[in-house]
């Protein structure tokens, strides 16, 4: 299975004048993806980039009914600062997800990195929108690749 999987990892902020050509970018990825026969999308479920990739992967599950989104959430609580349009959002993702992965019950200081860390073990190739050396998106990345996933980065193929 984890020769067929690929997580998600992003800035929870994007540019709005970014965000159109990186939902292109994102949507050719995993097109190009499940044409090599990924088939299993792992997303985090936070904001940003991770709702961005879920509902790309939901959007086009309509044409590739094989593909399976997987939400790896670092705890239940999750949402309990959101505004409720945001969690509005989530409630969606979570509805049609094909499978939800909670790696804590509460939230606690290293829950993020818990999550990021699962998200990177049972993944082959790792989408991201990263373009800092800090917090936790770097350490997804840096995960992603000590581990040897294949990385594509959108903020180097945006444009």
């Amino acid at each position: 299975m984890k020769a067929q999987t690929c997580c998600f990892t992003g800035h929870r902020i994007i540019p709005p004048n970014e965000y159109e050509g990186i939902q292109k970018r994102l949507e050719g990825e995993i097109i190009n993806l499940i044409h090599q026969g990924v088939r299993y999308f792992g997303a985090g479920g936070a904001l940003g980039f991770d709702t961005m990739a879920a509902l790309a992967v939901l959007k086009l599950k309509s044409e590739f009914s094989h593909v399976r989104l997987i939400l790896v959430l670092p705890c239940e609580d999750q949402t309990i600062r959101w505004d409720e349009e945001d969690i509005k959002t989530h409630r969606n993702i979570f509805s049609k997800a094909d499978k939800v992965v909670y790696v804590s019950k509460k939230y606690h200081g290293g829950c993020m990195h818990k999550r990021n860390r699962h998200l990177v073990k049972h993944s082959r190739f790792c989408i991201c929108y990263f373009n800092d050396s800090k917090g936790g998106t770097a350490h997804a990345v840096h995960c992603a690749k000590q581990k040897g996933l294949r990385i594509i980065n959108l903020v180097n193929l945006v444009n």
